[in-house]
């Protein structure tokens, strides 16, 4: 085999591997971080005034996983919820997010069931309102 033969053959080889190297990366589900990030950006101001209203709470509500893969929220005895909602962020796969609501509650514990989620990293984000006021906690749980 001389040099002429050899060059095309690492040609050939170089462009098969860049040809598997696009069509696995096409292939590829890439989430955005959110739907409507746009218009999250335009109501940043607003998250972060709920973030500063949460921090100064003199207890602020917690989250946890139970042992049987229940999500437990408990909040102070303090809390009188008018509304809110939880939102389980998965940052692996868009499909596996959940919205959980929040009704008219005064402290106390309440679990939501985890079933069909897959294991991994969740970003829980909780957004409520209280005494006319809006307030946003963010933690992370792993199942």
């Amino acid at each position: 085999m001389n040099w002429g033969k050899s060059i095309v053959v690492a040609f050939v080889a170089f462009a098969a591997f860049i040809g598997v190297l696009v069509t696995i990366c096409v292939r590829e589900d890439i989430s955005l971080v959110s739907n409507d990030y746009y218009q999250e950006e335009l109501d940043y101001g607003a998250q972060m005034q709920r973030v500063r209203n949460a921090q100064l709470l003199q207890r602020q509500p917690s989250i946890t996983l139970t042992a049987d893969h229940q999500l437990k929220l408990q909040c102070p005895s303090d809390f009188q919820l008018d509304h809110g909602q939880i939102h389980l962020y998965s940052p692996r796969n868009i499909k596996q997010d959940r919205m959980l609501s929040l009704s008219n509650e005064t402290g106390s514990e309440k679990y939501f069931e985890m079933n069909g989620l897959e294991r991994g990293k969740y970003k829980v984000k909780m957004t409520w309102s209280m005494h006319g006021k809006e307030f946003y906690y963010e933690t992370v749980i792993y199942l």
